[in-house]
């Protein structure tokens, strides 16, 4: 007999394959909402997944962060709290049974107005929250994300339930074991906030030279400090953090603007060339234009989550 979880569940699957019948995610018309399809598996891909819940209800995925490690099921669903590149691998799909999710893009706003809004336990809470996590997702948050599918029917209902709606998945999310983690990146004055600043700038700013101590200013805090709690946060130190984000973002032009190896080392600010196919090599197991050529064979591009 079906438990209310996978009845949710399956309802679930069902409205996101009839309206995602393309490979990749589709954007929908309620603001932030992407839904997903996949019916083959993959190799391990670049893809930079931002602040947001995907809710999987179908199909297998690998996820590699840094040195950690995550793998999603049809009950998982993946929270992200902050700007991440990492290497994600379909484990399980096809055509009769493809991988399913749904994808909502986190404002941080609407974030701290929900906190402001409502008390929230603070038991288990942690100073070192990572910045990705997966959880198990309950009938209620599968039940409003349904609900959130529902509006597509009803174009004119989105401008005022839309909204509404994503409020309630949000605080489906942070009243869920995995919410610690977005509510000490969303809280300001936090420590986790601070340091979300810090992968912020790194973010926008990957191409400059990296300086740690300006790194351990901007989240006012020691620098042996800022990389204990950097590691924590992302998986990562922020040499390593900026290095693959160099990486990630140079394999997307080469594979995606058809511009050189040499031309995108450049762009993503090395200084050295070669230097660039050592550590191009050493992290995708491939040198630049042999990755990027087997990469165009398979259409395989970096994505964004």
């Amino acid at each position: 007999m079906a438990t209310g979880v996978e009845e949710q569940r399956a309802a679930l699957a069902l409205k996101i394959g009839r309206w995602a019948k393309d490979e990749g995610d589709l954007q929908m018309a309620i603001a932030g909402l992407r839904l997903y399809r996949r019916s083959i598996c993959t190799e391990c891909v670049s893809a930079a997944y931002e602040p947001s819940l995907v809710v999987n209800v179908q199909g297998e995925k690998f996820i590699n962060l840094g040195k950690a490690t995550y793998q999603m099921d049809g009950s998982n669903f993946l929270l992200t709290s902050v700007n991440l590149p990492v290497m994600s691998k379909v484990l399980m799909a096809t055509k009769e049974r493809p991988m399913l999710a749904l994808i909502l893009k986190l404002e941080m706003p609407m974030v701290r107005e929900i906190l402001s809004q409502q008390e929230f336990l603070a038991l288990g809470e942690s100073k070192e929250a990572r910045g990705m996590a997966i959880g198990t997702s309950s009938a209620e948050l599968l039940d409003a994300c349904c609900r959130m599918v529902d509006l597509l029917d009803t174009p004119v209902d989105i401008p005022f339930l839309g909204p509404l709606v994503q409020r309630e998945v949000i605080y489906r999310l942070l009243t869920s074991p995995q919410g610690r983690h977005l509510r000490a990146i969303a809280t300001l004055g936090e420590q986790s906030q601070r340091l979300s600043k810090t992968v912020e700038w790194l973010r926008q700013n990957y191409a400059k030279p990296l300086r740690v101590e300006e790194l351990a200013e901007m989240a006012r805090m020691g620098v042996s400090t800022l990389h204990h709690q950097f590691r924590s946060l992302t998986a990562m130190s922020p040499l390593q953090y900026q290095k693959q984000l160099r990486l990630h973002v140079a394999r997307e032009r080469m594979v995606n603007e058809g511009i050189d190896a040499a031309s995108a080392a450049f762009e993503v600010g090395y200084e050295s060339a070669s230097q660039f196919s050592r550590e191009y090599r050493r992290f995708f197991g491939t040198p630049p234009m042999r990755d990027v050529k087997e990469r165009l064979l398979v259409g395989g591009e970096m994505v964004r989550e």
